[in-house]
């Protein structure tokens, strides 16, 4: 009889976040690995593959009430960055693939996306209004760097004159900071950047392949000395672990250029419940038992409350204490103003490549 490890096995790989790899919610068996002394771990190391997404159309739309747009731009599924805590992971369940370590290592890409989008603005049936990228995956994750497919997003979206912004936990926006520029000259877009400790520590274990908080806050200052308009988001706030730090944040993501601030509370639908608690027995042990506590507070007992209107900002005593306290901080760092809103009666159908020129006044 052979010996061998499941894959969900809770071993910790380097540079990865999901201790694990459990099974997805879909999937019709589930597996419960022992480890019975005889396995030696030969690797501690998972390679990321990148596989074409063949998906027919990159603009989704949503109808929730919690968020202020209807429509959003992923370039990716699945994010290298490995957050522990990210709300997309359950989302690789619907691939047969594990919300675990698999969201981290085994990434699709819509390769298309600048002739898919073309494509869809250039519709006579399209109505421009505000698209966000990265709503689900971070649009500037670490394959971004090679592959360019945010970059040709973001410059088709300028051609067509249309509004957009971006939430990042990543510096590699600021390579695109010559077009973010030229859109935000046109009022037509700005950055949101998500900065949840500045612990670099912490976050090297809790959300390992995303830019280091220093360089975030460098990213900040970069974009707006560029002229583009900066939020920064403290997300997600975790009860008992980085709550105590929302006015840190916020004093130096002013002190950077930032001119907006906005927050989320820690949530845990589906496995990243499960997930979260694991990295939190593997990496901080002695805070586990309080953190939990308080994220039950936060909503109602349970460790997720999925209705709209709270699931973002929590319910409870705790909860709102965090509301006031990141309210008053907002003010008093200057946070507490909102972007213009970004036009859309400049969006216009460019020439495609080869096409000529109308010559109708």
């Amino acid at each position: 009889m052979q010996s061998g490890r499941d894959d969900n096995l809770p071993t910790r790989k380097r540079g990865r976040g999901a201790v694990s790899n459990r099974s997805g919610r879909f999937e019709t068996t589930t597996r419960n690995a022992v480890d019975d002394g005889w396995y030696q771990e030969a690797e501690d190391r998972i390679p990321t593959t990148l596989t074409a997404d063949t998906a027919r159309h990159v603009i989704t739309y949503n109808r929730s009430p919690d968020l202020g747009f209807d429509r959003t731009i992923n370039p990716y599924r699945g994010c290298e960055h490995g957050c522990i805590y990210c709300y997309a992971r359950p989302s690789h369940a619907y691939w047969g693939l594990s919300p675990g370590q698999d969201f981290e290592t085994k990434l699709f890409a819509k390769f298309d996306a600048d002739a898919l989008l073309r494509a869809e603005l250039a519709d006579p049936r399209y109505k421009p209004d505000f698209v966000l990228l990265g709503a689900n995956t971070d649009a500037y994750q670490p394959v971004e760097r090679e592959h360019k497919i945010t970059r040709a997003i973001v410059a088709q979206l300028l051609r067509f004159r249309h509004p957009v912004g971006v939430v990042t936990k990543s510096a590699l926006v600021v390579r695109d900071s010559d077009l973010w520029a030229e859109l935000a000259k046109l009022q037509l877009g700005h950055v949101t950047i998500s900065i949840t400790t500045l612990d670099r520590k912490l976050a090297r274990t809790m959300e390992p392949r995303a830019s280091t908080p220093g360089l975030r806050l460098d990213a900040i200052r970069a974009l707006s000395e560029a002229g583009v308009p900066v939020c920064v988001n403290v997300a997600p706030i975790i009860p008992g672990l980085t709550d105590h730090e929302i006015e840190p944040i916020l004093e130096a993501a002013a002190e950077a250029g930032a001119s907006e601030a906005a927050y989320t509370l820690l949530r845990l639908p589906l496995e990243i419940k499960d997930l979260f608690r694991e990295w939190l027995t593997s990496n901080c042990p002695d805070k586990a038992a309080k953190v939990e506590s308080l994220v039950r507070q936060t909503r109602g007992g349970a460790l997720y409350n999925s209705r709209f209107g709270e699931r973002m900002k929590g319910t409870g005593p705790y909860a709102d204490q965090i509301r006031q306290r990141f309210a008053i901080a907002a003010r008093r760092f200057g946070l507490n103003r909102r972007f213009q809103e970004l036009r859309t009666d400049l969006f216009t159908v460019p020439p495609a490549p080869g096409q000529q020129l109308s010559l109708a006044l």
